[in-house]
This record gives C-alpha cells, structure tokens and sequence, in this order.
C-alpha cells in the first residue's frame, strides 16, 4: 500500500518535514509507518450543533490510533444559520460552504494526508464537507454531531429555535404575551446538537448517510447520548480500513449513491436546500447528470413515508428511536439501490441485512409502502413563466389544499422590507409574497426567507398566503412556499418584471409556477429594467456574486467552461 504521505515524510531527503511533525511530538513509527488521517473539526462555541465536535473528535482520535494510523487535527470554519438569520450575515451563509470545501482542500493536498474524518453538523458546513470529500477523493468518513433535543411543549409540540419566530409573530397578533415570548427562549433549546426539527442540517445528516459517507445508523443519534461518542470511535477505526481497502469517496458517490439520497430526502420531505448540495457534491463528483432532474423524476415515484416537526409533532430523536435512516431505507425497499458501496466497505444492502435496531418500531412515525402518507415525495420541482429554469417547493410541508394557490403578488426587493410589512399586518389572505433579488448574485448569497415564512404563521396568515422568492427557505418552513427561482432577478428572470397585483399561479401537482400577465406587457416590463448594482460589500462576497452559478446548478463557484477537469 502506497501512502500519499510517504511524498513528504519517508526517504533520506525529508528530514525537513518529520522535523516539523516531531516538534509536536510525534514519533519517526507514526511518521513513516502508518496513515496520516486528518480529523476535519469544524468545532466552535458559535454553533451549537458543533459545540460537542471538541470531544467527539477525542473519540475518532482513539479508533484511529486503535487501528493503526497517525492522527492529525485542523479547524474548519462553522456558521450557525440561526443566529445569522434574517440580516445581513445570512448572505455569507451558503458562500461559506465553499469555504468549507476549499479549506479542508488545501489542507489535505499542502499535508498529503492519507484520508479524512470530516467532524460537521450544520446546514452549509456538512455539504461543504461532503463536496471536498467528492473533490479530493482520498479515503473518507463523515461524523455528524448528533441532534438536539426538542424543548418545552409550545403551540401544542416540543418546542425548537425555529418556536421564538412563530411566537414573536404569535405577540404580535396579540396571541401570547411579552412574558410567554421571553419565556420560550429559555426552554426552546435545551442543550447542544444539531436543531430538533427537520431543517437542512438534519436533512444533511440523513443525506450523509443515505449516500454512504456516514455509518449505518449514525445520522440521527442525539448530541447528548453515548451512542454518539461510540460512533465516533468506530468511525476511526473504519477510515483506517478504507485506506486499507482504497475505498475512496467517488467509489461511493455514484449515481447510485446520489438516487438513494435524492430518494431519501424525498420519503422523509426534507429540506429544499438538499437540492442545492446534492447538485453541488454531484459537481464535485464528477456526475455529469441532473440532480434537479433526479428530484423531479423522484417526486411522482416516491410514497412520502415519515412526517417530523415541521410536518408532525415528533422530533429528530423520535425519529432515530423509531430506526431512523436504516429503517427508513428497508421500508423503501426496491426504491434503494442496494448495491451501493458505502463507507463500511459493504453495500447498503450488507449493512441493513446486518443492521441491529436498538429500540421498537414506530409504524406511525416510519410508515410502510402501503400505509403511506402521499404517494409523491416531498420536494417538488416547478416550472413556468415565472421560472423557466426551475423551481422548487416542499409539498410534504404543506395540505393538499394550497398545493394549487392563486393570488396577487405583493412584491418586495428585499427580505428586511418584506418582514416589516408581514409584522404590520399589511400582507392580507389571499396574497403572494415576492421577495426578489436574494439569489446567489442578487443577494449575493441566496438567503433564506426563513423569518418571513415564521412571521405568517404567526399571524394566523400560512394557510392563506403564499410566498415566491429568487431566494430559498429552511427546512423548518411550513407553508405554501416556492423559492430557488431560476433565473433570478438580478440575471433577468422573469421574477424581475413582477407588480404589485398581478396573478401568479403555484400549480404543484402539475409542476408549475406561473405569472399571467400578457407576453407583450412582460416584453414592454423587460425593456424598461436595468440590472440593479451588487448588494455586497467589498471581499469575498463580491468574488462570491461575480463567479456563483444559479440555484439551479447548486449556486457553485465555477471556473468556467474552460476549467481543467480536477
């Protein structure tokens, strides 16, 4: 077995470089006598969901060693969606995640390091973890940092962080009091994890896993169980296999890989933003195929099998109780591809055959094929007038009684002017909040309407409005919502021709978003709009809004048609 850290660490002519390693205390037998295994730890005291990642990594460090390799430890950038939500700072959320891919890059190729542990929790920081594993392609395992658990009961469920918004728009409607509001916040989060509900960093998890890249069963287990620091250790001892075995992430991330998870993400009705990282580890991978196209073939072909919060009152550690992943993907039997290569070295079809389930069915949380609650998945993908690229919206989020919603459009440019008018009660029933110019180079950044979204519920309006965006939403909406909007306004898209009343009809079972207003007034709208200047401040941001790609293809920076293949 050759190791690509023999480059820079065996031989007469690198004294150099075990130099430099034993000045931290290192010895020439695990310089040069075993794998160099990076630990990718994305651990902060900003995040909750990576506040644990610290002792987990403690946990990978003894099953490397037990195993036989050589442990080495960076830090990786972490932003918690929660906290930056609904100002400024969620502009460089999504960015962020190519930070995250292009940091664990560097680091891996200036070491040579022989194969990675990737420690990450959260909604921009797992998939940028996943799209640097698909880039590097050395020997590869993801741990997650388990979630959390659900809070006090609040509006008739275990409360999350996502609770303080739909109160704050509750107060303002003069449903609850100043004194109920401030008390949610005390008991809404109880303790560190990844946030109780099904938002993208849960749905993340369970993509993790469903592609191959985590342990069967890993996904889902609270940040506070032992369980978690168990996983971790095996983790480490199974990267010191995979070098062993030379099992690297494109052996996994196939398109067999990539329908499982697509095909996951659609039982389970996750997160939109999965069709944005998907498409962007499938870039990463070298698939040359459509995600977009996956989650729309998989929309009319997959029963929408487990409801959690926001779709039910059970939470993510119900849903790990309940089997989880490996539950979820033997109820879909023939769905999965089960001859998929996973990070055990086994196919998925080995590892449930062989899986070993810790607590009782819950047949009314993980349904079967034939007690389904939808025949069609959870995330579908529009077309129209008003999206002629795409769009994507989240069904499983909402009834089938405003999955055909006609209304007049009220339109904002901005998330900021939008909130502010849901909060003074101008936004009536039967209106379409557009909110434009918050795409990946509008924005830049593609923010999440999330607030907007809390605010209707709120105020008693999310059964009778709907809401249309260039931007996207997380995964704890509820709603009539379609965001992703290709192409967005600031490229032209025909969301920027949009006034205050026209019609704009959502159409979910037929796949369509469309404005109706008259061709010839849409082409008289176009000649008279001029590109508005980019709403970002000097630095990355600027590079992130000139080079991103629409949400279409992920919001990835490409380097153009021209670019080397990797």
């Amino acid at each position: 077995m050759t190791l690509r850290s023999s480059t820079n660490l065996t031989g007469t002519d690198n004294g150099l470089c075990r130099s430099l390693y034993k000045a931290m205390g290192y010895s020439e037998e695990e310089l040069t006598n075993r794998p160099v295994i990076g630990i990718a730890n994305s651990w902060s005291t900003l995040v909750p969901g990576h506040y644990n990642l610290r002792e987990l990594a403690d946990f990978v460090r003894k099953g490397i060693y037990r195993a036989g390799g050589t442990v080495v430890e960076f830090g990786v950038i972490s932003c918690c969606d929660g906290i930056a939500n609904g100002h400024e700072g969620m502009k460089y959320i999504l960015p962020a995640r190519e930070v995250v891919c292009n940091s664990v890059e560097i680091e891996a190729q200036a070491h040579r390091l022989d194969a990675l542990v990737l420690l990450a929790s959260c909604d921009k920081i797992l998939p940028g973890m996943l799209m640097a594993a698909a880039r590097l392609d050395i020997p590869t395992i993801v741990v997650t940092g388990g979630v959390m658990q659900g809070g006090g009961m609040f509006d008739g469920r275990k409360s999350d962080a996502t609770s303080n918004d739909e109160a704050a728009g509750m107060y303002h409607a003069g449903r609850i009091t100043a004194a109920q509001l401030r008390a949610l916040e005390d008991v809404s989060c109880p303790g560190c994890g990844s946030c109780s509900f099904l938002g993208t960093a849960n749905t993340m998890a369970c993509v993790s896993e469903a592609l191959g890249m985590s342990l069967p069963g890993s996904a889902l287990i609270p940040a506070v169980w032992a369980d978690r620091q168990s996983s971790a250790y095996e983790a480490g001892i199974r990267i010191c296999q995979l070098v062993e075995a030379g099992i690297t992430p494109r052996k996994i991330l196939d398109e067999r890989a990539l329908r499982n998870a697509v095909r996951v993400v659609q039982a389970i009705s996750g997160s939109t933003n999965a069709v944005l990282h998907l498409s962007a580890v499938a870039y990463e991978a070298g698939w040359s195929g459509s995600v977009m196209d996956l989650f729309d073939q998989m929309y009319h072909t997959t029963p929408h099998l487990v409801k959690v919060n926001p779709a039910a009152a059970y939470d993510m550690e119900e849903f790990h109780r309940a089997g989880g992943i490996p539950r979820l993907m033997e109820r879909l039997g023939d769905l999965i591809d089960s001859t998929a290569l996973t990070c055990t070295g086994q196919t998925v079809g080995e590892n449930l055959k062989g899986y070993h389930y810790l607590f009782p069915d819950n047949p009314e949380l993980i349904r079967t094929r034939e007690t389904a609650y939808g025949l069609h998945g959870g995330v579908a993908v529009l077309r129209g007038n008003l999206a002629p690229h795409t769009a994507v919206t989240k069904p499983g989020a909402y009834g089938p009684h405003l999955q055909r919603f006609r209304g007049k459009a009220r339109v904002f440019n901005r998330e900021e002017a939008a909130n502010e008018a849901i909060l003074a009660g101008t936004v009536q029933p039967g209106d379409v909040v557009v909110i434009r110019y918050e795409g990946p180079k509008g924005g830049p950044g593609i923010r999440e309407m999330y607030k907007a979204m809390k605010f209707l519920y709120g105020r008693g309006l999310a059964e009778q409005t709907a809401l249309v965006t260039d931007g996207r939403f997380s995964g704890t909406n509820n709603g009539c919502f379609v965001g992703h909007i290709s192409p967005e306004a600031a490229e032209g898209g025909p969301i920027a021709l949009v006034e205050d009343g026209d019609e704009i009809v959502i159409d979910v079972p037929a796949g369509r978003l469309d404005l109706l207003v008259e061709e010839g007034e849409l082409a008289r709208r176009r000649a008279k709009w001029t590109p508005p200047p980019v709403q970002a401040p000097r630095g990355y941001l600027q590079c992130y809004a000139r080079w991103a790609s629409s949400a279409a293809q992920g919001a990835v920076i490409h380097c153009g048609e021209e670019e080397v293949e990797r």
